[in-house]
């Protein structure tokens, strides 16, 4: 008998499972294979080895532990707050990641400021776009600045270029791979999760649950092999990636094809989408740098010493943009890294004004959460680990703690000035804001058992604390600590608070809100959670 379970801790915890119901003897082999290939295979079954019961002792204080956060918390909310209601080691965490943005959102202030950006026209009917480097808060500061420009002359005042060179990204991880699955095929993390794992099983990539960027000497030399033969040697450069997270298992492999010469790894549409994605970022890592050149232009204003700057980027080398980009959470940044080349310009050049406009422009809150950016952010912050990431936000979203959909935007009016032939006209626009699309939105339920958690039980949903426990469970599966001890020392001062939450009387303070006075007798009107769902009470 040979056990053949996933190389993770989950892994190594149904062999082991295996091993006791089939009352198997404790030498039974253990083989681990990252990759459904026939020589991956082979090689496992060269190198056998025994269940590794650190590894196994982590997955069930993973286990014992969030079991006990669940069966613990779940009754209290029962009591306290509401019946059918549950709580989570790490899925309590991910809702109060959801509704702290959700209240930095709301109390955000929009400070208006204007934006000049002019337009010259250039022979050839080509157009040079050039921007003040800084904004004016007032507009009566941005129409002082155009009355300065009205009648003056603008002229080149100086080319300056520089080489730079972009670097490509790390091959994918787990969550890397979740997130520009959903940036760029706008996958749900569970789709991603899902499709990848039938690739897999098929044999097409390596394992998908990992947190390594790593890649083995022999997917080295095979990506080596098909670069040169695609695109050839000079787009060859070998690399090492250094995982930024303390505690990814290096002796892993990043996500990557088992055969680079396979293009056309599936008849599926979506297994073909990510499997080029792995396919392209993996042989990418391998590649040269892209080579550029950034040239500015600043404009001279005859009439004020600001001067306006026009920027252009030029691609020497392609590297590895001839393969792949990753792509950005800020998709709708005015700011974007992509420019256009500017056409040719000489110094000293007298430039035709077509028009220079000051545009009003707001500040706008951080972005909501997309599944992908929360993935991201809870791997910043220490929280879960590649195999509890996709369960984890299905949990909440099932749980109607958090609910994903779009949401129409606002309209709102700004105001833009105009210099064109010597006259400055204004006028007021309408643009919408706020538009957003498959977001992480927080419910009420989740914003009322957040706050519930976060009063009573704040070492539960606390970041550090959280990733602290993550901590612990790779100490376990390096056997630096022992689990039941590390169960215990959790335990009895989290069930003292349980206790002692229990007995005390309902507050009503977390699960009810004020929504302001009466219209007619100006008595204070509350909103709160009730036994059959939401309750108004009046005075």
């Amino acid at each position: 008998m040979w056990l053949a379970t996933d190389d993770d801790r989950e892994g190594e915890a149904i062999s082991w499972h295996l091993m006791e119901a089939l009352d198997l003897k404790k030498n039974t082999k253990r083989i681990v294979f990252r990759e459904i290939t026939k020589t991956a295979i082979l090689k496992a079954i060269e190198t056998p080895r025994l269940v590794d019961f650190d590894l196994v002792n982590a997955q069930q204080a993973r286990r014992v532990l969030d079991r006990l956060v669940g069966f613990e918390l779940s009754p209290v909310l029962w009591s306290k707050v509401e019946r059918g209601l549950s709580a989570g080691r790490v899925q309590s965490v991910a809702v109060r990641v959801i509704v702290d943005r959700e209240r930095e959102i709301n109390s955000h202030n929009a400070k208006s400021s204007f934006r000049l950006v002019a337009n010259f026209n250039l022979a050839g009917g080509k157009v040079l776009t050039a921007e003040l480097p800084k904004n004016f808060e007032a507009q009566g500061d941005a129409k002082a600045f155009l009355d300065k420009c009205n009648g003056a002359k603008f002229s080149i005042k100086n080319l300056e270029t520089k080489p730079f060179k972009k670097s490509p990204a790390a091959p994918f991880t787990t969550s890397t791979l979740q997130q520009e699955a959903s940036r760029k095929l706008y996958f749900s993390v569970l789709q991603t999760m899902t499709v990848a794992q039938r690739l897999y099983e098929a044999g097409k990539i390596s394992y998908m649950r990992t947190d390594s960027t790593n890649l083995s000497g022999d997917a080295v030399a095979k990506a080596k092999a098909e670069i040169e033969s695609a695109y050839g040697k000079e787009f060859v450069e070998l690399r090492t990636f250094k995982t930024k997270n303390e505690s990814a298992q290096e002796a892993h492999e990043a996500i990557r094809p088992t055969d680079f010469a396979e293009v056309v790894a599936s008849s599926d549409r979506n297994e073909q989408r990510l499997y080029d994605l792995i396919r392209k970022r993996a042989l990418a890592s391998q590649m040269a740098d892209a080579q550029l050149e950034r040239t500015t232009a600043s404009i001279n204003i005859s009439t004020t010493p600001e001067e306006l700057q026009a920027q252009g980027e030029v691609i020497k080398f392609e590297g590895f943009l001839k393969v792949y980009l990753e792509s950005t959470d800020n998709d709708e940044d005015e700011d974007a890294d992509a420019k256009g080349m500017l056409p040719p310009l000489t110094i000293g050049q007298i430039l035709d004004l077509k028009q220079l406009a000051a545009t009003q422009r707001f500040t706008r809150p951080s972005a909501r959460y997309t599944e992908a950016s929360l993935v991201k952010k809870l791997e910043e912050l220490g929280i879960g680990r590649p195999s509890t990431y996709a369960p984890t936000i299905s949990t909440i979203i099932k749980r109607q703690y958090v609910i994903k959909e779009d949401r129409d935007g606002k309209e709102r009016q700004y105001q833009e000035l105009i210099l064109k032939d010597g006259k400055i006209t204004e006028k007021s626009n309408v643009e919408k804001f706020g538009t957003e699309k498959s977001k992480l939105f927080p419910t009420n339920t989740g914003i009322v058992v957040n706050d519930f958690l976060v009063k009573h039980f704040p070492n539960i949903v606390d970041f550090l604390f959280t990733a602290k426990v993550e901590k612990e469970f790779d100490d376990i599966a390096e056997g630096k600590i022992e689990w039941h001890k590390m169960i215990g020392d959790f335990y009895k001062p989290f069930h003292s608070t349980v206790l002692e939450t229990k007995s005390a009387e309902r507050d009503n303070t977390t699960t009810s809100r004020e929504i302001g006075q009466h219209p007619e007798t100006g008595e204070t009107i509350i909103v709160r959670r009730g036994k059959f769902g939401f309750l108004a009470q009046i005075g």
